[in-house]
């Protein structure tokens, strides 16, 4: 009995501890290496028939998802590896589908900032510049603009937070290069929610794994301004706060255990949006959510046709997380689309059983094809057909009760 005793004391000093020591920093050792051809992780729907239109008019809460580099041909080879020919991802068991032309104000081929700023502030910028026009200009992002009406808003992507996409929806620099600048941002505007990597640029210089050039400690800022702070999975599953930072990897994530994966960064982003909803005074607003399966994108820079397979159904177990919310919820649009095309991806042959499809590339860069939108939930059919990217928020701003849009900043 007393070994027992003395056992079970030892065992709950050790869990004290745990719970109270600074986050560990042994997560950032590479990842035991993961054969990407198994797919096992990821479940295909059941079903290939499209998920219901819902009756209600009024959005409540609106989930962004954003395959960066995800083009038709990205999604067509996902499917093909995971289902065969004749299957469906979920994203594409949405109700509702369009096209978006993504060029930016300079470019025919658009870069990730100027797309990303088109999808969260609805013009066209210059390549390379966030959240402002091409003069140099800021305008309002429907994140920003959200949380000005009262609802909670969070940002998850496997890149760093501070790289382009997730810059777009909450900071204003001429340069996405400027990413310590943008993490200093994204803390002051006081989105809710932030997990990704680049945890660098939150630290100080004086920190060996440093990207920053003075002493700020934004981590420590964080936590001072009432930020919970997780920097493994096993942290990240055990907080529900209405502000989280969660920063997996020093730059960008590995997308492999023992960090925590999308769609289970998607999950607690939800929960904590949801408690940042209910924990607040006054009318229930609901929540803005933007999700990027950012490395898409890099696989498709590197021709790699396995791991942009593997980084697309990592992104669809996201989506799924977030559809099997909003058919619950009733009241949250959905929106799953890209910000270009990486690759010139073209599925060039193979036999209907689709798992040995041969794949094709034109460049390691992006390209001007259009790229598909996906849409679920209330007033879902306004993103149907063919349009500009810089439409999507354009077509969301006033179901939220924005005007006028877009909004330049004073």
């Amino acid at each position: 009995m007393r070994k027992t005793l003395t056992t079970l004391t030892i065992t709950l000093a050790t869990i004290v501890l745990l719970l109270n020591a600074p986050a560990a920093r042994a997560f950032d050792y590479p990842s035991p290496k993961v054969d990407i051809n198994d797919l096992s992780f990821y479940q295909p729907p059941i079903s290939t028939e499209p998920y219901p239109l819902t009756t209600a008019r009024k959005v409540r809460n609106v989930i962004i998802c954003i395959g960066d580099g995800m083009g038709l041909s990205q999604v067509t080879l996902a499917r093909l590896r995971a289902t065969g020919p004749a299957g469906k991802l979920h994203m594409e068991r949405l109700p509702v589908s369009g096209i978006i032309r993504t060029h930016s104000s300079d470019h025919l081929v658009t870069d990730s900032a100027a797309a990303g700023t088109a999808l969260s502030s609805g013009i066209k910028t210059k390549n390379g510049m966030i959240g402002q026009g091409p003069d140099g200009s800021p305008y309002r992002t429907i994140l920003e603009a959200a949380q000005a009406s009262g609802m909670a808003t969070g940002l998850v992507a496997t890149s760093t937070i501070t790289h382009a996409t997730p810059a777009s929806f909450a900071s204003h620099v001429k340069s996405r290069k400027m990413e310590p600048d943008i993490a200093e941002q994204l803390l002051a505007n006081r989105v809710n929610v932030l997990l990704s990597g680049g945890r660098k640029f939150f630290l100080p210089k004086s920190d060996p794994n440093s990207g920053r050039d003075d002493e700020r400690d934004l981590v420590a800022e964080a936590r001072e301004a009432g930020y919970a702070y997780a920097e493994t999975a096993w942290q990240l599953r055990s907080v529900n706060a209405p502000y989280l930072l969660g920063l997996f990897q020093y730059e960008g994530l590995t997308t492999s255990p023992p960090e925590p994966m999308l769609a289970l960064m998607t999950r607690k982003a939800i929960q904590c949006l949801r408690n940042a909803r209910d924990s607040a005074p006054g009318p229930k607003k609901g929540f803005f959510l933007m999700v990027e399966g950012s490395q898409i994108d890099w696989a498709c820079h590197s021709n790699d046709a396995d791991s942009c397979v593997r980084q697309t159904l990592l992104f669809d177990e996201a989506v799924k997380v977030a559809i099997d919310f909003a058919l619950a919820d009733g009241r949250t649009l959905l929106i799953v689309t890209a910000d270009h095309e990486t690759g010139g991806l073209t599925i060039a042959d193979g036999s209907l059983k689709g798992t040995d499809a041969k794949v094709k590339w034109s460049t390691d860069g992006h390209t001007g094809t259009p790229v598909p939108v996906f849409a679920l939930g209330p007033n879902a059919e306004r993103f149907a057909g063919v349009y500009d990217n810089t439409e999507i928020t354009k077509r969301l701003a006033p179901m939220l009760g924005i005007r006028p849009w877009p909004q330049p900043m004073e």
